[in-house]
C-alpha cells in the first residue's frame, strides 16, 4: 500500500463514515486519515475545504456528507441543494488545488423506479423527488470537475449507528404488538460496513478505477420483507402487516423499483458480496452487543 496517500474523510459521524473509521482503525491502521464533520468542516465553504486539503497534502477525499432526510428535502431545498449538489462541487474543486482524488457517495434515488431488471450504471437516471434531484446534480457537478472520480451509489443503508431502517424497526418492537410496513417498493439493504470495507478497496487499490458503480448486498426485497427479516433474526414476535405505498402517504414519492446491478464493481475489485440477510444478522449482533 502507497504511505503517501492521505485521506480526508466527510461525513465522519454518519453511519457510513463511523464504519469506515472502525474498518480503516483495524483493518488499515497505519493509514493517514483526517476525518471531519459538519461540526469541524462546512464543506459548503470551498475555502475551508480547500485550506484542509492544502494544509495536510491531501491525496484522496471520500465523501460520505450528505443531506439525508428524503421528506424533509421537499421543504428545506436550499439547504439540502447546498449540501448534496454545491458542496460536492466545492469538494470537486478543493480536491484540484492538490490534484486529489475523489470518491463519493451517491444514491438508487437518481433513477424513478420504473424499470423491472436491476439498474446498471448507464441505464437512464430520472430522480423523483428533491433529494434524488440533489444527489444527481452532486454527481453530474462532480464529474464536470473531476471526471477521474469514483461514484458508488448504494441503497437503503443501515448499520448500528445513527437512524435507520433496522434501528426504527426496532424500536417499534419495545412498544407496538404489530407494525405497518410498505409491501410494494422493492430494493435491496446495504450494510454500512459492507461498503467501507469496497470503499477501502477502491482506495488502496494499485491503479485508480474512475467510474460510476453500484453497491449494495446481494439479494432483493420489499421493505416489508426486510421488517419480517429484522424480527426474526432478532427473536422478536412483534406482528409486521404487509401494506400498499398508497397506504403510507409520504411528502417525497420513493422509487417502486430501485434494485441495483452490482456486475461492474464485482468484476473490478474481484469481490463477492454478502447476501443482505447475512449482513444483517452481523448488524443485529453488534447492536445486541451495543446495548
Amino acid at each position: 500500500m502507497n504511505s503517501n496517500i492521505r485521506i480526508l474523510v466527510t461525513g465522519c459521524n454518519g453511519q457510513l463514515g463511523r464504519e469506515l473509521k472502525i474498518h480503516f482503525s483495524e483493518a488499515l491502521p497505519n493509514l493517514n486519515v483526517i476525518y471531519t464533520d459538519v461540526d469541524t468542516l462546512d464543506i459548503t465553504d470551498r475555502d475551508a475545504i480547500e485550506r484542509v486539503v492544502l494544509d495536510n497534502d491531501i491525496t484522496h477525499i471520500i465523501n460520505c456528507a450528505a443531506y439525508t432526510n428524503v421528506d424533509l428535502a421537499e421543504e428545506e431545498k436550499a439547504l439540502s441543494s447546498a449540501v448534496n449538489s454545491i458542496a460536492v462541487s466545492n469538494i470537486a474543486l478543493a480536491a484540484s488545488s492538490n490534484d486529489a482524488k475523489i470518491l463519493h457517495i451517491s444514491t438508487d434515488y437518481v433513477f424513478d423506479g420504473t424499470a423491472h431488471l436491476p439498474y446498471n450504471e448507464a441505464d437512464k437516471v430520472n430522480p423523483k423527488n428533491q433529494y434524488g434531484v440533489t444527489k444527481r446534480l452532486g454527481e453530474t457537478m462532480l464529474i464536470g470537475h473531476s471526471p477521474d472520480c469514483i461514484i458508488i451509489r448504494t441503497s437503503w443503508l443501515y448499520s448500528p449507528f445513527g437512524k435507520n431502517f433496522v434501528k426504527t424497526m426496532l424500536r417499534l418492537a419495545a412498544t407496538k404488538p404489530e407494525v405497518n410496513v410498505v409491501s410494494d417498493q422493492i430494493g435491496t439493504p446495504t450494510y454500512a460496513a459492507d461498503l467501507a470495507v469496497v470503499i477501502a478497496k477502491f482506495i488502496t487499490a494499485r491503479q485508480w478505477a474512475s467510474g460510476i458503480y453500484h453497491f449494495s448486498n446481494e439479494g432483493v426485497c420489499s421493505w416489508y420483507d426486510f421488517a419480517k427479516a429484522i424480527y426474526r433474526i432478532a427473536g422478536i414476535h412483534t406482528k409486521v402487516n404487509p401494506i400498499p405505498t398508497r397506504d403510507y402517504p409520504t411528502a417525497s414519492a420513493r422509487p417502486a423499483y430501485s434494485v441495483l446491478d452490482k456486475s461492474k464493481i464485482k468484476a473490478t475489485l474481484g469481490i463477492t458480496i454478502p447476501h443482505w440477510e447475512e449482513s444483517l444478522a452481523d448488524c443485529i449482533d453488534r447492536l445486541k452487543q451495543m446495548s
